[in-house]
């Protein structure tokens, strides 16, 4: 007898001394396996052998740096809602950010900080103040030439914001001359790393010992730049459609008095206050008594476009969707 007899005559041995009950809880048990597996999911991603960032490859195969890439892989692997929400809205933001950046001579990655900063909302705030998609706190925001009051608060203002951002970052590079030790000196502050670098004697702050939070941080950034650039390979699926679209801008007023009612100006241009406000968040109150007349430019979107068809979505990074 040949081993293909053999099996055959094993398997239906098994089929026969199986009782209905065995084969239906085995049945059971192969469904529950499945079910299981698919609500889940739990997969560990690959981790790259290394990233670049800012034009610098940064080596993730030493034992400390691909560990700590990993954490930051599986927490944007495992944060779905964040992560899926931080893809959708830089759909939107990124075409804002990305010439500003450019313009002042910081390395296009850098958009990838800000996301991380507000997770892609303009009016994010943290508990500790800090506000806008840089996250500014009030006395740095203003240290660069952002205005702050209780009726404007250009920390929301993406473009002024990010103009500010890329001030503190040029500074930063001027000092350190490595890009990762600039972000994290946007984390903790130069006085920290400065400090740390100085105390152990190393460049570059990847290889220095920080507080946990700018530790992580500086991983993040590689982590959500490859994460980004292949959304896909780790498990976020999009559609076109699904992409948050740049939403026009029908024309720019400039307003150099004082505004009693921004619900009027915006019953003026076909608009409700809300909307006004989502494309100006900056306008943080109902009035403005701009007592030095100085001049604000205040966006008004198309109104045909707030009612926007999801089909028509540009995708401002293909790599982002699966047709």
């Amino acid at each position: 007898m040949n081993m293909t007899r053999i099996l055959i005559t094993m398997l239906g041995a098994i089929l026969v001394f199986t009782s209905p009950a065995t084969a239906k809880a085995l049945k059971s048990s192969d469904e529950k396996e499945k079910k299981e597996t698919k609500i889940t999911g739990n997969i560990s991603p690959d981790i790259p052998q290394s990233v670049v960032f800012a034009g610098e490859r940064t080596d993730l195969t030493l034992q400390d740096r691909r560990e700590r890439m990993d954490r930051e892989i599986l927490a944007f692997c495992y944060s779905h809602i964040n992560t899926m929400l931080q893809i959708k809205r830089a759909n939107r933001l990124f075409p804002i950010v990305e010439p500003i950046l450019a313009k002042h001579g910081i390395p296009d990655d850098f958009k990838y900080l800000m996301i991380i900063e507000c997770n892609g909302d303009i009016e994010a705030r943290s508990t500790a103040g800090a506000a806008g998609p840089w996250q500014f706190l009030e006395k740095t925001g203003r240290q660069y030439g952002l205005e702050i009051n209780g009726e404007v608060d250009e920390r929301y203002n993406i473009e002024k914001a990010t103009a500010a951002a890329c001030r503190y970052l040029n500074e930063s590079y001027e000092e350190y001359g490595d890009w990762l030790t600039v972000a994290a000196s946007y984390n903790t502050g130069r006085a920290n790393v400065t400090k740390r670098i100085e105390a152990q004697k190393e460049k570059k702050a990847i290889d220095l010992v920080l507080l946990p939070e700018t530790s992580r941080y500086i991983f993040r950034l590689l982590a959500i730049k490859t994460v980004f650039s292949d959304p896909g390979a780790y498990g976020f699926i999009l559609k076109r459609e699904d992409l948050y679209p740049v939403i026009p801008i029908a024309e720019t007023i400039n307003i150099n008095k004082p505004v009693n009612s921004w619900a009027a100006v915006a019953k003026k241009h076909g608009l409700t206050y809300l909307q006004l406000h989502e494309a100006n968040p900056w306008i943080r109150s109902a009035a403005m008594a701009n007592k030095n007349m100085k001049s604000y430019k205040v966006k008004i979107p198309s109104v045909q476009s707030l009612k926007y068809d999801p089909k028509k979505t540009i995708a401002h990074d293909i790599r982002w969707i699966t047709e």
